[in-house]
């Protein structure tokens, strides 16, 4: 992991692809842990919070934070008032072309047997919880283009669900992904899936001043 930012009350890192935030798993390497043995290093307390996750194909910035009165705030902050999470993400152009709206809304139901989501017949489906967010596109070949996308909310595997399920799937995405996109993967030797947070807004716990973080790379 490659450290952003810190200080007394937050930790800010660039999760690498493939690994998980959090896990149940004995012996799986995961961010969580990996956290607590750097703050061990330093001589410090290993007290590490989540605050929010990244699926474990996801690379990007990921906040944690560093005693139990900032994780309280940050997650009373994410509750009411939301964090600004933006993704640059790889997708599968559409056959019918894109729309001048970019907006998807859908609702969604998790399966937390199989760990997958999916689009709902109708709202008043059990489980199902409203999906929304907004994306640009920014280029774009003959078959694929990149997109930059701000959630409005946050749904388990909410960007690549709508996406596979509006015709746009993440290239490297073997759970959602089409045949189409699968093979051209393949062809194109992507073997993770195209999705990165780029950037993270959100309200520091102590001095509550708008921190915004921002990956180039």
């Amino acid at each position: 992991m490659e450290v952003i930012y810190e200080d007394d009350d937050i930790l800010v890192i660039d999760k690498p692809a493939g690994q998980a935030t959090q896990s149940s798993r004995i012996g799986e390497k995961d961010l969580e842990s990996e956290c607590r043995k750097y703050r061990k290093q330093k001589g410090e307390s290993p007290e590490i919070y989540v605050v929010h996750r990244l699926d474990q194909p996801v690379s990007g910035l990921l906040l944690f934070a560093k005693n139990k009165n900032a994780a309280a705030v940050l997650s009373k902050d994410m509750q009411q008032f939301g964090f600004i999470k933006e993704y640059k993400a790889r997708v599968l152009k559409p056959e019918q072309g894109f729309v001048s709206i970019n907006h998807l809304e859908d609702y969604l139901i998790k399966d937390s047997k199989s760990n997958t989501s999916r689009v709902a017949k109708s709202s008043t489906d059990p489980g199902a919880k409203r999906a929304a967010l907004s994306y640009v596109t920014t280029g774009e070949d003959e078959e694929t283009a990149e997109v930059l996308i701000k959630l409005d909310t946050g749904r388990h595997h909410q960007i690549r669900v709508q996406f596979a399920n509006a015709g746009m799937p993440l290239l490297g995405d073997l759970k959602y992904g089409s045949e189409k996109s699968k093979m051209l993967s393949g062809v194109l030797g992507i073997n993770s899936v195209c999705l990165r947070a780029y950037r993270l807004t959100f309200r520091h716990p102590t001095s509550h001043k708008e921190m915004e973080f921002v990956l180039n790379r």
